[in-house]
């Protein structure tokens, strides 16, 4: 199953990256892909999507699903 959420701050690769590793760490996930120019991040998995917006904010980041 594939889900997109919203994350708001990421400005560069590296914010990329974090997303996408925090992302990665949650139950279910299988992969993660953070898109700062689109402001989001695609998963797949079968993940709450409370969960991912959870660690991404953990992150330092605003999402929203």
């Amino acid at each position: 199953m594939s889900q997109t959420i919203t994350v708001e701050g990421m400005t560069c690769e590296h914010c990329e990256q974090t997303v996408e590793e925090a992302l990665e760490e949650v139950d279910g996930v299988t992969s993660a892909i953070a898109d700062r120019n689109a402001e989001s991040a695609t998963v797949e998995g079968a993940a709450e999507s409370d969960d991912l917006v959870t660690v991404v904010e953990d992150a330092g980041y605003d999402a929203s699903a």
